[in-house]
């Protein structure tokens, strides 16, 4: 495939190169200002450094409705026009770690150039590859081949709950999507995704003294144990589905019969049809306790990223960049979502995965590979110049 981009990754990645250690030392500042979800001067902080480090890009402006009031960040490169085509950038600068994980996850580099740290592959790391292809671009005269619009979100971590509707707001005029998120092992590229939902499995039962009249009771206990094998029954490994009871509650002393208990359960589907197969079997649950109500709620939902033909293309672009400056680049699936789902769902071709090579989001060994960093980041700045 004949390529515009791969020239460019090919020149980004050459002056990179030798910039890896500038490269992993931004990595490393951005680690170092902690910002987990659910701390909302934590996010400011980091906020306000991403407003400074973009800010010779384009015009940024804040969308005030995260956690507590956290921004939202949404920078046009250069200012767009309204009902103006562009390509999406989503990035999010949330971490699942709390604060204070610093001190005893320090930023490190090791030897064998490991650098290791809260948040770092998800998705510090993809942040500042993105700082790099921008400013490279600008400093080889290369203009990106649409204006780009790129949001980082700060609750991507706690499902994406204020930023949805910004993100479904701003697929609507997007021609791609490309999301930051961390690869697959190898550097591999996310092609398609699982949609996931949370249910509330809930029963109502009837209290009555345990040692007295238990028989005048309806033990929510029990009936729930009797739903756990029916809804663990809605999975299907063939297509993809799983199914979790992943929290169970119930009861307040052992001499009362509990007339209320519950289940959270996690879903994960790879299609918009199982998506709603799921739903109505979730609905139809039935009580198997004479007296017992059952019922279940979905309390959120992101659809799938299904791996569509255009999708299909734009991973071959990405390919053929790669290609072009040596490196070979696959395509793959993982059953977890990320704020491409929304996109994807959206219609809008959508690449995802094309953060720093490393393992152990969310994990103890979160790492980065440092020499992965200049490649990345020219694969990055290709997209931007071809897509």
């Amino acid at each position: 495939m004949t390529t515009a981009g791969a020239p460019v990754a090919a020149a980004v990645r050459a002056r990179l190169e030798e910039r890896a250690a500038e490269m992993a030392h931004l990595v490393g500042e951005l680690v170092s200002i902690e910002s987990p979800s659910d701390d909302t001067p934590a996010l400011l902080r980091m906020a306000a450094r991403i407003e400074s480090l973009f800010a010779e890009f384009g015009d940024i402006r804040r969308h005030e409705i995260g956690p507590g009031g956290a921004p939202h960040l949404d920078l046009r490169v250069p200012k767009t026009r309204d009902g103006e085509r562009y390509t999406l950038v989503l990035c999010h600068y949330d971490t699942v770690w709390p604060l204070g994980t610093l001190a005893t996850m320090p930023f490190a580099i090791d030897a064998a150039g490991v650098a290791r740290g809260p948040g770092v592959l998800d998705m510090k790391g993809g942040i500042a590859l993105l700082f790099f292809a921008l400013q490279s671009l600008a400093a080889l005269r290369h203009v990106p081949r649409r204006p780009l619009r790129i949001l980082f979100t700060c609750d991507e971590e706690t499902r994406s709950e204020t930023s949805r509707a910004l993100i479904e707001e701003a697929a609507r005029d997007a021609e791609v999507a490309l999301v930051l998120e961390s690869p697959l092992p190898g550097g591999v590229l996310k092609t398609a995704r699982k949609g996931s939902a949370t249910f509330r499995v809930e029963i109502a039962g009837l209290a009555a003294h345990a040692g007295v009249e238990p028989e005048k009771g309806v033990n929510a206990i029990s009936e729930l144990a009797h739903q756990i094998p029916a809804i663990h029954a809605i999975a299907d490994p063939s297509r993809g589905t799983t199914v979790n009871v992943g929290v169970v509650r119930g009861g307040t002393r052992s001499n009362v019969v509990p007339a209320a208990a519950e289940a959270e359960v996690d879903v994960r589907v790879s299609t918009l049809a199982e998506h709603e197969r799921v739903d109505a079997a979730f609905r139809a649950l039935a009580p198997k306790l004479a007296g017992a109500r059952v019922t279940a709620k979905r309390r959120t939902q992101k659809p799938p990223m299904e791996r569509t033909p255009q999708i299909a293309a734009l991973f071959e672009r990405a390919r053929a960049i790669a290609a072009g400056m040596g490196v070979a680049l696959g395509e793959g699936a993982t059953g977890g979502g990320s704020d491409g789902n929304l996109t994807a769902a959206a219609g809008v071709p959508t690449l995802d995965g094309l953060g720093p090579e490393g393992e152990g989001a969310h994990a103890a060994h979160e790492h980065v590979l440092v020499a992965s960093l200049p490649r990345r980041a020219a694969l990055i700045a290709g997209l931007l110049a071809e897509v």
